[in-house]
Protein backbone atom coordinates (compact mmCIF):
# COMPACT_ATOMS: atom_id res chain seq x y z
CA UNK A 1 0.00 0.00 0.00
CA UNK A 2 0.85 3.60 -0.97
CA UNK A 3 0.23 6.48 1.54
CA UNK A 4 -0.28 9.38 -1.11
CA UNK A 5 -2.12 12.73 -0.59
CA UNK A 6 -4.48 14.33 -2.31
CA UNK A 7 -5.81 18.34 -2.60
CA UNK A 8 -9.71 17.75 -2.27
CA UNK A 9 -12.30 20.32 -1.92
CA UNK A 10 -13.35 19.88 1.84
CA UNK A 11 -16.89 20.16 1.07
CA UNK A 12 -16.71 17.35 -1.17
CA UNK A 13 -14.36 15.33 1.54
CA UNK A 14 -16.74 15.76 4.44
CA UNK A 15 -20.12 15.04 1.84
CA UNK A 16 -18.44 11.34 0.46
CA UNK A 17 -16.86 10.90 3.88
CA UNK A 18 -20.14 11.32 5.60
CA UNK A 19 -21.53 8.77 3.34
CA UNK A 20 -18.81 6.42 3.73
CA UNK A 21 -18.96 6.26 7.07
CA UNK A 22 -23.01 5.87 6.73
CA UNK A 23 -22.58 3.08 4.52
CA UNK A 24 -19.55 1.64 5.94
CA UNK A 25 -17.45 1.50 3.67
CA UNK A 26 -13.41 2.46 3.35
CA UNK A 27 -12.93 5.77 1.59
CA UNK A 28 -9.52 4.40 0.75
CA UNK A 29 -11.07 1.80 -1.20
CA UNK A 30 -13.66 3.64 -2.95
CA UNK A 31 -10.87 5.75 -4.04
CA UNK A 32 -8.88 3.00 -4.82
CA UNK A 33 -12.09 1.57 -7.01
CA UNK A 34 -12.30 4.91 -8.75
CA UNK A 35 -9.29 4.84 -9.74
CA UNK A 36 -9.03 1.18 -11.00
CA UNK A 37 -12.04 1.98 -13.29
CA UNK A 38 -10.42 4.57 -14.85
CA UNK A 39 -7.53 2.49 -15.81
CA UNK A 40 -10.09 0.50 -17.21
CA UNK A 41 -10.97 3.09 -19.37
CA UNK A 42 -7.84 4.14 -20.54
CA UNK A 43 -6.68 0.63 -20.92
CA UNK A 44 -10.28 0.18 -22.99
CA UNK A 45 -9.21 3.47 -25.26
CA UNK A 46 -6.16 2.72 -25.62
CA UNK A 47 -7.08 -0.57 -27.21
CA UNK A 48 -9.35 1.25 -29.70
CA UNK A 49 -6.20 3.36 -30.81
CA UNK A 50 -4.57 1.73 -34.09
CA UNK A 51 -0.93 1.33 -33.22
CA UNK A 52 1.20 1.74 -35.95
CA UNK A 53 1.38 -1.92 -37.19
CA UNK A 54 -2.24 -1.14 -37.83
CA UNK A 55 -1.92 1.86 -39.50
CA UNK A 56 0.33 0.31 -41.88
CA UNK A 57 -2.02 -3.17 -42.32
CA UNK A 58 -4.95 -0.42 -43.04
CA UNK A 59 -2.85 1.69 -45.74
CA UNK A 60 -1.28 -1.35 -47.56
CA UNK A 61 -5.39 -2.96 -47.73
CA UNK A 62 -6.34 0.28 -48.94
CA UNK A 63 -4.10 0.38 -51.93
CA UNK A 64 -4.88 -3.35 -52.54
CA UNK A 65 -8.64 -1.95 -52.84
CA UNK A 66 -7.52 0.60 -55.01
CA UNK A 67 -5.58 -1.60 -57.13
CA UNK A 68 -8.74 -3.47 -57.43
CA UNK A 69 -11.02 -0.59 -58.58
CA UNK A 70 -7.82 0.87 -60.93
CA UNK A 71 -9.12 0.74 -64.85
CA UNK A 72 -7.51 1.91 -68.05
CA UNK A 73 -8.84 5.16 -67.73
CA UNK A 74 -8.04 5.40 -64.22
CA UNK A 75 -4.82 8.08 -64.97
CA UNK A 76 -7.67 10.47 -66.24
CA UNK A 77 -9.86 10.48 -62.60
Amino acid sequence: MALKTFNVDKEIYAEFSKHCKKEGISMSKQVEKFLMQEIEKIKAKSEKIPGKRDLKKMEEKIAEDNEIHEHSFMKYC
